[in-house]
Order: structure tokens, then sequence, then C-alpha cells
């Protein structure tokens, strides 16, 4: 207003605030004694009350102003006295904030307010600018993270560093809620354990020496005393937190949430203001509670709830005497919280539906109206945050009748219109952390939040197989037992669903897209707004201290499907050509048509900058985009000159510290609302220890966030103007979809699953893993007490105590599993993840269809289809199962088509989400009904993934896709039926806890492909199968040399320790020589042809190298008292797959398949080149069966000789079909060996390869004319083209027979 305190004179330009065209209207002023009647009511005095009303002073509008100045100053003259009573005790300034300039240590980013806090290095302390020194005083603190934190009292002498805070000092004192700790140089036991959302109360008693705490209004007993007093001491709030936790304080800025009596908040409250307000607030109810009957000429009671302004000149004067001294007020947060929050939330006391209480609506009227823009503005955002932090910091109860009532309100404050708008341009956004309005907290301490009422009767597993699984056979008590939990959970979650549907409320407030009457839709405003917020999270997601926390994201993700398909589903209806949303997806060209901003995010291609510029023709062609040469040039400018943007700032010291704020995103902010641009380092500052200034020059680099501030007409297009779907591809159905600027949203909900929320409900599974932990070790636990013996009755007590806490435990996590259930894990928010899944299947699958124009898809498209498969595999199980949802089998095999299709398309370039793919398939082919569903895709896609799967190893990452190809075999090859390690069973068979392999669920679909591919493409089969050689020589080279390098430190006098990590590689080594040795096993078994049909090119070669690699790896394995004998006998964490039988069997299936299941010259050829290897050992065939030479002579060998290893030891894995054949294969070799020992002649070392001195020279080079044997130079041609000993190039090889002496 331009002219506070006068009487007539006002700056607004109408007072008219409705419309009614059926009523008729007031126009004219009321005769002076309604008007003073009228005045004596809406603003009584206690003078008056006493008066008659005729013997009153008639009050007008010309001395209004003075009677109303005289009423607010009644009964405040001495404010000044009392403020002088209220400051003893204290010293420092009035406002009570964290002191940035000179007050903490380590570094820290602090809120606007200088209120809140985040700790950004190993140990911050920080601490408050004023100090008290004697009575009894408090402060609150909103946890907003449960991590490391100790909170409490310091003394200016207290010196604090990166590793030492409030409590580690003798004149400091703490309550640490996360290690559930008191903290005075020494620490002890003391209160509870905090969670996000708990308010801390710290109260200090100085005149009896006296410390305590309380949690959530609760008191946790005296923490210390006869602390320190007297002459120069002085205590200061403080709080020392490590990395990413936050709080916010509250000295006494806002009202106490929970108030100790006796004691006062460190900043004094607003007294005089907070009853000026409250009276004039009193004024206010009074005005919209009475109505003059000009008529009659009498004042008559009317019902507040339904009141309205119809343009009443006496009225809205009256009202803007109110406002006029209300409105400054409003801009101040403790009064806005306590009185006009207060006053809006008894509005909505009486229930019922939030349309059937108008008149809040009516009053933001009236603010808009008499009040100043910035006065309103400053109110509105106090207001928001006010009810963000009321939401965010209240109390579960068992109704969460708290978290309603806020809610409620807030969805009462924007369904106003112009007060929506203005929230989501300026607060919602871009000051508050708005989507704290959307989420639900877990609640830590059941019995606090009233579970053990809504549930009184707890369940969890009782029955396990020897495996550690849930056995689903229960009694009849435990079925009794189920299905009363079950009834709680579901009581649970119906008070839920009322919370998440205010919820999804106001996101369909924000989401309204028809309020054009004062400007943009909201629905514009909130996607601009929301595109940021992605981009915010997108762009830092290496600082997790700036991110939205991911609990947050979680439910803002299921209210903004909820919300979106909503509105998605009513356009459909007026609509009926658009498609539902059950068929929802996101069109190809947002991707590449430049509407929709990616920020940063790869493509599938690469950088978007790339893109542009090498498929620039393709998107003139397909899709008519013409990219400018100059944009491309800026590009690669940009591109260039990126590393050389920066800020050049000197952080100075002291108070102008907090003045260099960077740019930051608005979630760096503690708990719940405000920027955090204040930076605070003691690299800079000192705190509480002198430094000197920094003096050099600080180059800060600042990306600034930009987001493109689009119309209406930008994202919906109109006449001629596509908007966001400029640019349809030929293959793209030229049909309508649904509203332009939901499938952006649509985008963006998919953008947020990739960023946090898959990572959050990974997390949030672990509930259900103690659960399970815990109730294996509580009946392993009861089944010692059945079988203890009476005697033992001390075993017996400790059993029994171990057995009431494993059940109290129990009953703890299985309510606060039930929450977490209802909130994150129902069957609604699986639905919601499998729409998400069928969506970008859809959007993969079209922009498939772009061919090339594919490569400009974002990445996350292809992550959140792998990823949310894995959640609703993995995390919704067993609670929901995923075979209940609609078109399942479906949609696995859409998702197994993709993986097959893309895992290797040339189009992604990318080499982490190539690796994703790669991952996501060997995941896929693990289990029955996803085999299932690859097998269904069509075969000629069969035939190309198998096709890329036995491309060449070398170049590209093998590891994955070896490990598909043993999944497709096992269950097929010799003794590879098991599904937990043979020799692990034997040695360890009560332990559940032993390494799990799936269920064998082998392909002979795909098994037939891979046949028939390396049958018909001779040049494929050799490449592969070399390519597979090498990769298994470097496997087990590199296995031999850990294991020795292990050995000798196992050795060592001193004993060392062998790093966990060389173990894990060490193991991972082994795996990999035994899965590839199945793989060789599954080749040949499938093609024998390949290696023992010599008319094909290279078999002869792949045979003799084959026999190399066989040899080596039985020499190294079965010698006696060798280096794999000693290391497998340590028996070492981490080595628990290394062992005998898995590499001799695999070994075994290949010799029993060339040397036994062959036909007669495929026999004789594979029998020769093995005898013919220098290498080979009979012995090493014998150990397979536990014989030695002594033992194959007939002789019995010292029983220290006696093997431990024998096949015939695994009856249950090895089948007598199987052993037959071994002792079939032992006996062929043993006769053949002896044959060949017989006819062999001796050859003369002249006549030997000089490569490798194992066979004789038999092949020529040309035109060199030197000699080697033809395994070795068939082995390097294969390579090399140069010869071995002059590098001239060879043009061909000739057979070599040395001519016969004379």
């Amino acid at each position: 207003m331009t002219s506070k305190g006068t009487s007539t004179s006002y700056s607004r330009r109408s007072y008219r605030l409705t419309s009614d065209t059926e009523k008729p209207k007031v126009t004219g002023f009321v005769n002076d004694e309604l008007l003073s009647n009228y005045l004596h009511h809406a603003f009584p005095s206690s003078e008056n009350t006493q008066q008659s009303a005729s013997s009153r002073k008639l009050l007008n509008f010309q001395n209004l102003s003075e009677h109303l100045d005289r009423l607010l100053s009644d009964g405040l003259d001495n404010e000044a006295e009392d403020k002088d009573q209220h400051m003893a005790g204290r010293l420092g300034p009035a406002t009570v904030v964290l002191d940035h300039t000179s007050g903490f240590e380590g570094l820290l980013l602090v809120d606007d307010d200088l209120l809140g806090v985040v700790g950004h290095s190993n140990f911050s302390s920080i601490r408050a600018t004023s100090c008290v020194y004697k009575g009894k005083w408090m402060y609150e603190v909103l946890i907003s993270s449960q991590g490391l934190m100790q909170i409490g009292w310091c003394t200016l002498n207290c010196r604090f560093n990166q590793e030492e805070g409030v409590g580690d000092t003798s004149d400091s004192y703490a309550y640490d809620g996360n290690r559930v700790r008191k903290w005075n140089v020494t620490t002890t036991n003391y209160g509870k354990a905090w969670a996000a959302g708990d308010i801390v109360t710290c109260v200090i008693d100085l005149d009896e020496g006296k410390i305590a705490f309380c949690l959530n209004g609760i008191s946790l007993g005296i923490a210390f005393q006869d602390i320190r007093l007297g002459p120069g001491i002085a205590y200061f709030p403080a709080i020392s937190l490590s990395f990413k936790e936050s709080v916010a304080f509250n000295f006494g800025s806002r009202p106490i949430r929970y108030p100790v009596e006796g004691y006062r908040p460190v900043q004094d409250p607003p007294e005089a203001d907070l009853v000026k307000a409250h009276r004039l607030l009193g004024y206010l109810k009074n005005v919209i509670s009475a109505s003059m009957d000009t008529q009659e000429g009498k004042l008559m009671e009317q019902d507040s709830a339904h009141w309205q302004a119809q343009g009443e000149p006496t009225v809205l004067i009256t009202l803007a005497h109110i406002f006029d001294r209300f409105a400054p007020f409003m801009c101040k947060v403790y009064l806005v919280e306590d009185v006009l929050m207060t006053y809006f939330l008894s509005i909505l006391e009486g229930g019922g539906a939030v349309d059937e209480h108008p008149l809040i609506q009516r009053l933001l009227d009236l603010m808009w109206l008499l009040m100043e823009d910035y006065e309103i503005q400053e109110c509105l955002k106090q207001l928001m945050m006010s009810l963000l932090r009321a939401y965010r910091f209240s109390p579960i109860i068992p109704d969460l009748g708290l978290q309603i009532h806020y809610l409620r309100l807030s969805i009462a404050i924007l369904k106003h219109e112009k007060t929506r708008k203005y929230l989501l341009s300026n607060v919602l956004f871009d000051v508050l952390r708005s989507v704290v309005f959307f989420f639900i907290k877990t609640p830590l301490r059941v019995e606090e939040a009233g579970l053990e009422e809504l549930i009184p009767t707890t369940w969890w597993p009782t029955r396990f197989d020897k495996e550690g699984k849930e056995v689903k056979e229960e009694t009849a008590e435990e079925r009794l037992r189920r299905r009363a939990y079950e009834r709680g959970c579901q009581r649970l979650k119906k008070r839920i669903e009322v919370v998440e549907e205010l919820q999804v409320q106001i996101l369909k407030l924000f989401l309204n897209n028809k309020d054009k009457g004062s400007g943009e839709a909201s629905r514009y405003i909130f996607l601009n707004k929301f595109r940021k917020f992605l981009q915010e999270n997108a762009s830092n997601r290496g600082n997790p201290a700036i991110l939205c926390p991911p609990e947050y994201m979680v439910c803002f993700l299921h209210r903004l499907i909820a919300a979106l398909r909503s509105y998605w589903d009513e356009y459909r209806r007026r609509n009926p050509s658009a498609i539902p949303s059950e068929d929802a997806y996101v069109p190809p060209q947002l991707f590449f048509n430049g509407k929709v901003d990616y920020f940063d995010l790869q493509r599938l291609g690469g950088l978007l900058s790339h893109l542009k510029k090498t498929l620039k023709d393709d998107l003139a062609s397909k899709a008519n985009i013409i990219i400018d040469p100059a944009e491309i040039s800026a590009i690669s400018m940009d591109d260039l000159d990126e590393d050389d943007e920066s800020v050049t700032q000197q952080r100075p010291s002291g108070a102008a510290a907090g003045a260099g704020s960077l740019a930051r995103p608005s979630w760096l902010s503690s708990p719940t609302l405000g920027r955090a641009n204040r930076f605070l380092s003691t690299a800079a500052v000192s705190l509480m220890n002198p430094r000197r200034s920094l003096t050099s020059v600080e180059k800060v680099k600042v990306r600034t966030l930009s987001v493109e501030q689009r119309t209406e007409e930008d994202i919906e297009g109109n006449h001629g103007n596509d908007g966001l779907l400029l640019g349809r591809p030929p293959d793209e159905p030229d049909h309508p979809i649904t509203e332009k600027s939901l499938l952006e949203i649509l985008d963006g909900a998919i953008m947020m699953y990739n960023l946090s929320v898959h990572q959050q409900l990974g997390k949030m599974v672990g509930v259900s893993d103690d659960v399970h932990e815990y109730a294996v070790a509580l009946k392993d636990t009861e089944d010692k007490i059945a079988r203890c013996p009476a005697k033992r009755k001390d075993i017996l007590d400790e059993l029994t105590k171990s057995q009431k806490v494993f059940s109290a435990k129990l009953n703890h996590l299985s309510r606060r599993l039930a929450w977490i259930n209802a909130t994150i894990y129902s069957k609604e928010k699986m639905l919601d993840i499998y729409w998400l899944l069928q969506v970008c299947l859809r959007v993969i699958e079209h922009s498939d269809r772009t061919t090339t124009l594919f490569a400009f898809m974002p990445e996350f498209y292809m992550n959140v289809a792998m990823n949310s498969y894995s959640a609703l595999k993995n995390y919704f199980s067993p609670v929901n199962s995923m075979d209940e949802l609609p078109e399942y089998q479906e949609t696995l095999s859409r998702l197994a088509a993709i993986l097959a299709k893309h895992f290797a398309d040339p189009r992604i370039v990318g080499t982490d989400i190539k690796d994703s793919l790669m991952q996501a398939l060997a995941s896929y082919v693990c289990y029955p009904h996803s085999l299932r569903a690859v097998e269904r895709i069509p075969e000629e896609q069969c035939v190309a993934m198998m096709k890329n799967l036995l491309a060449p190893y070398e170049q590209r990452p093998w590891a994955q896709t070896n490990w598909i190809l043993v999944r497709l075999w096992r269950g097929c090859g010799f003794g590879y039926r098991y599904t937990r390690l043979p020799h692990l069973l034997k040695s360890k068979p009560e332990d559940v806890n032993m390494p799990s392999l799936q269920k064998p669920c082998p392909s002979i679909l795909l098994q037939q492909h891979m046949a028939d591919l390396l049958r018909s493409d001779s040049e494929m089969a050799a490449s592969f199968l070399n390519s597979v050689l090498n990769q298994l020589n470097w496997a087990f080279s590199e296995f031999i040399g850990m294991i020795q390098e292990i050995q000798q430190a196992a050795e060592r006098p001193e004993r060392n320790f062998v790093d966990s990590r060389q173990l894990k590689v060490c193991a991972t080594c082994f795996d990999l020589s035994v899965s590839l040795l199945r793989v060789l096993e599954m080749t040949i078994t499938l093609v024998p042809e390949i290696f023992l049909n010599w008319s094909r090119p290279s078999a002869e070669l792949l045979l003799r190298r084959l026999a190399q690699l066989i040899n080596q790896v039985l020499n190294r394995v079965t010698a006696e008292k060798n280096l794999f004998d000693r290391v497998v006998n340590l028996r070492l964490p981490g080595l628990e797959s290394v062992d005998h039988y898995p590499v001799l069997v695999a070994v075994t299936g290949i010799l029993v398949r060339i040397l036994v299941d062959s036909d007669v010259q495929g026999i004789q050829r594979a029998t020769a080149v093995l005898l013919a290897d220098p290498c080979f050992q009979l012995r090493s065939i014998q150990y397979l069966l536990g014989e030695n030479e002594l033992s194959a002579l007939g002789a019995t060998p010292p029983p220290s000789e006696k093997k431990h290893f024998s096949l015939q030891a695994y009856p249950d894995y090895i089948s007598l079909e199987e052993l037959e054949k071994v002792e079939g294969l032992l006996s062929h070799l043993t006769r053949e060996s002896k044959q060949a020992a017989s006819t062999a002649l001796p050859t003369s070392e002249e006549d030997l390869c000089p490569i490798c001195y194992a066979h004789p020279i038999s092949a020529i080079f040309r035109p060199c004319s030197h000699k080697s044997c033809k395994a070795c130079i068939n082995q390097h041609l294969m390579n090399n083209k140069d010869c071995f000993f002059c590098k001239a190039m060879i043009t061909a090889v000739d057979d070599y027979t040395k001519p016969s002496s004379s």
C-alpha cells in the first residue's frame, strides 16, 4: 500500500472480489450509526463491552485508524522492560543464527537463513552466534538425515578439527542419536536412536549445572551434571556432523514445536508483534462473521465458513484497515506460522472435502487484493515453508492425522489459481524442497508410530530348506498368524493410501492446463520447473550432497505417475482416437528435434554434438530436420572452450566469506527448504582456532543452469506447428497420442527412475533380507534349544536369551516391513514400475524403426527397461508375484527381443550401456521363465543373437559372452548338473550361506542354432574357437601365476595376509578357465567335426591347440603335492570355488567327447594328437579315478600316497554311465600310449622343430625355405605372415619330408 496509516487513500484499483450476477450489488455506504455499531463489533475494546451502544463514541473511517492503533498498543507499554529481563543470562545478537563468519570448522553448506547446515567434509563443526551463561535455555534441531552427528553445547574455548567435534573436548557436551551415546571427552550409552524427521530438543540449566535432551518432546533424561560454570564460561549451541548429514536449527525464530516448561528459547519470540497479530486476526474474524442489514439498520451474525465480500465498500475498507497493519506482520516467519497457518488449519478442522471450505480461497483473494505484492509473496513463501516443515517433521501417528491435516491445507492453498501460479513460478522448486510433500517417511521406532496397536500380530517365515530358502508349508496356527498379520498390513495400507491420494491431488493441481485466466497454465510452469529439477539431479550425480534424496524421488515418481495417467486417460475420453495410458510411449522425434533438453545425458550413439554432425543427412531425409551449419560450428567451439569457462573468485576471510555465493541447485539445502548458498570452509576462514587468511586467488568453475522458458505454443503446437512432435519419421504412425506436454512429463518420469529410484528400491529391500536372516537365526536357535541337554542349564539360559532377542527384533522388523511394503513394494507400486517397463519397451521399439536415428535415443531408456525388470523380479517378489502382472509373458518376450538385438548393436557405442545390455542378457538366460522368453523370439533374431555371441572374443568384452554360452549349456555337460559346488557340500554340509548357483536350465533350441552356425561357417568357427583357446591360455596362466604368489605369501614366516582383492581376481580367473573349458566341451559335443574332420581348414590345428591346453591344465592340477593342491588345502576365504572338481570334470567332458563318443576315425585322430603332445602324461588321466602308476600296475600304494580326489567320490553328480566312459577313456589311452611308446622311433635333435622342440619338422616356408612343424607355423600364420627367423613375407607353406640318407 502506498500510504500506510491513512484513512481513505488506498492504491488498489478495485475492492470488488467476487461477482454474483443473480444478486443485486450494494453500492453505497451505510448510515453513521450502523457503521459505528459495525466498527465497534469488528474492533471491540474492553471499555466498549461495559458501555451501552448509545454512550459509545461514534466510529467512522476518519477516526478508525486512531482507534485501531490504540487497541493494538493496549497493554504493551512494558515491552522494553520485559525484553531487558529476557535478555538476562544471554549474550549476543537478538536474532540467533549459525556463526558463518568465525564460528565453524571444516567444510559446510549453510542455508540463506543461516539456520540449516549440510556437512561437506569428514567431520565439520559450527556454533551459534549467541551464548548463555545463566538461567534455563533450550533450542530445537530438526534432523534431516539420521547419520553421524553430535549435537549440544560448547564454550568459546573449545577447539575442534576434522576428527574432534562437539562433545570431544572438555567444555563441550553432545548427544549422538546415530550411535545412541552422549559425549564429553568420554562416551557412554544414552537416549534413543534418532531418524530423519525427528526433532531433538537441547536444554541446559545453568543454575543447577545440568544438560538434558528430548526426542520429539519425550525427555531422554539428564545427560550431564555438574558442568563447569562461573565467570568467563558461557555455552553456545553447537553441532558437529559428517559428510552429507544435514539439520535445521530453531533457536526461537519459529514457534518451538516441543516447549519445555521453565526453559526459554535462546532467541526470544516476537511477543509484542505476536499479540498485535492475534488481535488483528481476531478483528478479521469479527468482520467475516457479521453482516449488515441496511434495510433494518442492524447487524446480523453469519456463518464465516461461507463468507463472501460481494463488493461492499464498507466491508472492503474495513478489511483494508486491518490488512494495512496485518500485512507487515505476515512477512515474519514466526507470525506466519503461529498466527496465519494455525488459523487456516482451524478452518479445515471440521473435516470433509477441501472444496467444502471455500473460506481459505476468499481469504487468499483478500490477501492478493489488500496486500502489496512483495508482502503477499513473502507471506506465501513463509507459509509454504512452514507447512513443508510441519509436514516433514510431524511425528507419525497411527492414522497419519497430522500429515493429512497439513496436506489438506496445502491443497486448499494451491487450489487458489493466482497463489498456485506464483508458488510454482517462484517458490516450490526454486526455494523449497516441494518434493517433500510427496514423501511418506518410514518410522524407525514402530512403537512410537503406533504400529503395535495397528498390527498386533506379527509374522515371519519359520520353515526353511537346507539352502536356507523359505518353505511354503505351514501349520494351521502359522496360517492364522500370517492372516492376522496380513489384515493388520491391509489396515495400515488403507491409511497410507489416504495420504497418497492427497499427494496426487496436489500434483493434479500442478498439471492443470485449463487455468489460463491469469497467464500461462499451471502445467507449463510446472513442466519447466520439473525439467530444471531433473537437470540439477542429472548434472550433479557425482556430488550426493546436492541431489534430491532418493527416498523422496521414489514417492514423487509414484504420485506423478498416478496424476499423469489420470490426465492421459481424461484426454482419451475427450478424444477417442488417442491412445490409452496403458499403451503410452514417447515418440522418437523428441530425441532429435531439439524441443526437449536432455542436458549432457549420454545418447546411445554418443554425444549429441557428434550425432548432429554425423547424422545431419539422415535427419534431413528421414525427419525433415535441417541442422544449421552455424549451430554445428558453435557446438564444436563449445566443446573446445568448455574447460576454459570459469569464474575467478577470491574467498575472503571473516564476514565476507558467506557473501560470495556459488551458483548451486535448490536441492543443496538442509532438511527441507532454503537454498544453501553459503559455502563455508576453514581453508579460508578460521573458526575456533585463529588461522592466517588465504591470500591466493582460487578459481571456481561455475556451470549456470539454464532452462528454456517455453510457452504453451512451443510445447503443444498450433495450426501448422507440431510442437514437441516436430520431425515425425516416415515409419512413425500419424495418429494423436495424447497432449504433448504429458509426453514430456512421461519422459521426465522415466529419467527420474534412472536417476535414483532404482537404487532406492534396491536399498529398501534390505529390511526384508534382515527379516529372513533373523528368522533363520531364530529357527536355528530354537532347534538348538530342543537338542540342548537338560543338565546344561547354562547353555540353555544363553540360548533362551538369544531367542528372546531374535523374537523382539523380528517383531520390530516385521512391523517396519509392513510399512515399507505398503509405501514402496505394494501391488499398486509394482504396477507403476511395470507400466514404466512397458513404456520403455514401446519407446525402444518405435525408435528402432528409425534405423540410424535410433542413436539419438538417451541411454536411460535402455537402463530403465533393464533395471525396472530387475526390480520387479528381485525387489517386489515374493510379496507380489510377477506372474499376476497383465500381459507378463508377452512383455518378457519383448524385452528378450530387445536384449537379443541390441547387446551387439553397432548403433550403440557407449561401453557402459553395452556392458549393461550384455549383463542383462546373461541374467535373462539364467532363469527358466526368461530363457523360454528368449526362445520365443523370432527365429531370425535368435540366429542373429547367437551369431553375435560367437563373434571372436578379441577386441571386445568376452567374459559376459562366455557366461551366456555356459548358461545355455549347463545341465548338459559332463557332471554339470549341480546347483551347489560339490566340493563345498562335502566339506561344509551344514553351511547354508555357501555360494549357490541357479538350477540348470539349458536351451536345446539355442544350442542347435549355435551348432548350425558353426557347422555352416567354417571361417567363423575357426576364429571363434581360436579366440576361446587364446583366452583359456591367458586365464589359466594368470590363475597359476596368482596362486604361486598366494602360496609364497602363505609360506613366509611372518604369515602375511593375502590381499582380498588378489584372492577375488584369482578366483575369477579360475572361474573363467572353467567356463571356457565348458564352452569348448559344448562346441565339441554339438559340432565335433570342427576338430575331427581334417578336411575343414584349421581343424587339425585347433585339435592340436586343444590337446596342448588340456595337457597343460591336467598337469598343473593333478601333479602330486603340487602348487594347486597346497593352495586348495589352505581353504582361504574368497577361494571357495577353487577346487579339483570343477576344472577336472570340465576337462574330462572334453576328453570323453573326442576319445569315447566320436567315430572311429575321429578317435584315432584325437588319440594321435593327444599322445603326440610332449606334455601328455598318463598319470593325469589316472588321477581322475584316484589311481596312479602303482595302482594301475596292480600294486597297492602307501597310505600317504593315496589320492584324495576321484570322480567316483561324487556319485550324486557323476552318473554310472559317465564313470564307465571315463574308465573306458583310461583303458584306451593306457593301451594306445604303450603301443605308441613301443613303435616310436628316436628322433635326432636336428630333425625337431626349432620353435617347439616337441614335434619333427614337417613344413617348409616359401620363399625363404625355413622349416618348422605344421602346428607352430599354422598357429603363427593366424596372427602374423612374417617368417619366424628372417621376417620375410611367407607366401606359401609346403609339406616337408626329410630325404632318406644314402
